[in-house]
């Protein structure tokens, strides 16, 4: 039997290759047997998918595995967001769900994954249970073929948003905004509910293409040139892309600069504390911007850091009343909102954040400059050999330098990966890749310089 193991969200597998009907049909009897072990499957399951090529088919041969466990099966008439499909758990007091998708992987690519009943990425505890089902299936027990509801979320998940959003605020601030879902679940949605508040809106890539139009349906800056053509050529307030699943975010400014998910979190979170006076802790990712901690010092409150992975983060946001959380790869929610990473939703509030603050992105990134002090983010990628990916996982182990790039280093931490923070509140980190041999270096400081010059530093010392 093939080894299938978990990655930070779900397993993905090239199709035909490894991602085939049999492993998909393996791995959801591990979910259902899940499910009937925590006395879960009499609430049912909802299972969605999104536009890859065949995901609708794996999708129903999920709900017929779930079905012939005794699980009702709740699957929607179309594609869906990632981020719907966790509100319809909420919605349906559904036991969980199996969505069918591989984010923002190539078209190759598809990939399933199991959203728990409260309705946030699983965590590990969750995910090693269903890996060990895996490794010793239990038979399926002698149940009738439970009953399978078509549903369609979309209209209960916008009236929902609505309470979430500032939609009047938008409604009068008459702007233009164009909207590229990539071809992905997100069609229909963000551009959907900004129309609904009077905002004009150009719509690219709308449709449905299982190749993702030659490229891959990441809203990373390089793959926005269309994107930021559109904003330019049309004089629009925004752009927002949603990568396939439509779980993050890529936003074009007015100008057609890149506003980064680092630069993004920090908008929203001193938005909620400057604008709307909501207080409560904040959480980020050990590799997100310390820019937050800057914000959340200025007005009292706390800041949760986790590793890296939005599960990580929507625990936070369940357990620990915090009102924002995101990383540095493009995942947000805030509170109230379920505990998964939402492209629509962040899409709104930049929205709302130009129509309140009455600027593009870009000024108020520099009103956050102004009053926390600037900061630059990088990330790069370095590729070894496995064999020096143990070397340098060796070095790293004992890794504890005084001093980077002629920096005092104030403390090191080990919890995901290696941070140094120095004394002059810049910092680095160092995490080794769960399935490649790829190292990822990320620094932030004052300016780019200053980052490069940490990187180059810390790629010398591991001899990268």
């Amino acid at each position: 039997m093939q080894k299938i193991k978990f990655g930070t969200d779900g397993w993905r597998g090239e199709i035909a290759r490894d991602f085939t009907f049999a492993n998909v049909e393996m791995v959801t009897r591990a979910v259902a047997a899940y499910l009937r072990e925590k006395g879960l499957a009499d609430r049912g399951a909802v299972v969605a998918y999104d536009n890859r090529f065949l995901a609708d088919r794996f999708a129903a041969a999920a709900g017929e595995v779930l079905r012939r466990w005794g699980i009702p099966v709740y699957l929607p008439e179309s594609a869906v967001p990632t981020p719907v499909a966790a509100f319809a758990i909420r919605y349906l007091n559904a036991g969980g769900a199996v969505v069918l998708t591989a984010s923002h992987n190539p078209p190759e690519y598809c990939g399933i994954k199991f959203i728990p009943e409260y309705a946030g990425p699983a965590l590990p505890d969750v995910t090693e249970r269903i890996e060990a089902l895996l490794a010793g299936l239990p038979p399926a027990p002698k149940a009738e073929r439970a009953p399978l509801q078509v549903i369609e979320p979309m209209e209960e998940y916008f009236t929902h948003l609505a309470t979430l959003i500032d939609g009047e605020a938008i409604r009068r601030a008459g702007l233009k905004v164009v909207v590229d879902p990539m071809y992905g679940a997100g069609i229909g949605y963000l551009d959907g509910l900004l129309r609904r508040l009077g905002v004009e809106v150009l719509t690219i890539h709308g449709y449905r293409d299982p190749l993702f139009g030659g490229g891959l349906p990441d809203p990373a800056e390089a793959r926005l040139e269309e994107l930021r053509d559109a904003v330019l050529s049309g004089g629009a307030h925004l752009g927002l892309a949603l990568d396939g699943d439509a779980d993050r975010l890529g936003i074009i400014d007015a100008d057609g600069t890149y506003i980064s998910p680092n630069q993004l979190l920090a908008i929203v979170c001193y938005h909620l504390l400057a604008q709307r006076s909501w207080r409560g802790p904040v959480a980020r990712t050990v590799a997100t911007t310390h820019l937050v901690d800057r914000i959340a010092a200025g007005y009292g409150v706390e800041v949760y850091e986790t590793p890296v992975g939005f599960k990580y983060i929507g625990r936070c946001l369940r357990d620990y009343g915090c009102i924002c959380g995101g990383e540095e790869s493009g995942g947000l929610s805030i509170r109230g909102h379920v505990p998964e990473k939402d492209g629509i939703l962040a899409g709104l509030l930049a929205a709302e954040v130009v129509a309140l603050h009455e600027k593009p992105l870009l000024g108020v990134v520099a009103e956050v400059f102004s009053r926390f002090g600037r900061v630059a983010s990088s990330r790069v990628d370095y590729r070894t050999t496995l064999e020096e990916k143990e070397r340098v996982l060796k070095l790293l182990a004992g890794f504890c330098p005084v001093e980077l790039a002629g920096q005092a280093v104030k403390r090191r931490t080990a919890a995901d990966g290696v941070k140094l923070e120095l004394v002059s509140g810049a910092w680095l980190l160092v995490r080794a890749s769960g399935t490649e041999p790829v190292f990822r270096v990320y620094a932030e400081a004052a300016a780019r310089e200053e980052v490069a010059a940490l990187q180059e530093a810390m790629r010398q010392e591991l001899g990268l």
